[in-house]
């Protein structure tokens, strides 16, 4: 049986996808990613919700996470409604059994800018 580790409840307080830059090949195109990690024996049904300055929430998006099983999730990819690029958001993570959550940027407009990475705050 796997130790499960991490928590149920996690916040992402940054978020931004860069316009214009969707003509790069895809592993080059800027995009926010939430690394999920499952440890336990159980599915993770994980819910994230986008937060903005301007607008109402959205979502819930709908990930699920096999169990002893990692998922990285493109922001880019969340569909129904698709994330906005060039629009700052911040995003909350539930699930039913506890996970690990890591953010990563990877912002391709330059080189020197390229790639950033953090754990989320965990509630």
């Amino acid at each position: 049986m796997a130790q499960p580790i991490g928590k149920t409840y996690w916040a992402i307080a940054e978020g931004y996808i860069p316009p214009d830059d969707t003509d790069r090949p895809p592993e080059f195109v800027s995009h926010e990613t939430a690394c999920l990690l499952n440890t336990s024996d159980q599915e993770a049904h994980v819910q994230i919700t986008l937060y903005f300055s301007d607008r109402e929430p959205v979502g819930p998006y709908h990930i699920v996470v096999a169990p002893r099983r990692t998922k990285h999730v493109r922001f880019n990819d969340l569909k129904d409604p698709a994330v906005p690029r060039g629009t700052e958001y911040a995003s909350t993570i539930a699930s039913d059994v506890p996970i690990v959550v890591q953010h990563s940027r990877l912002d391709s407009r330059r080189s020197d800018i390229a790639l950033l990475s953090t754990i989320a705050y965990a509630g």
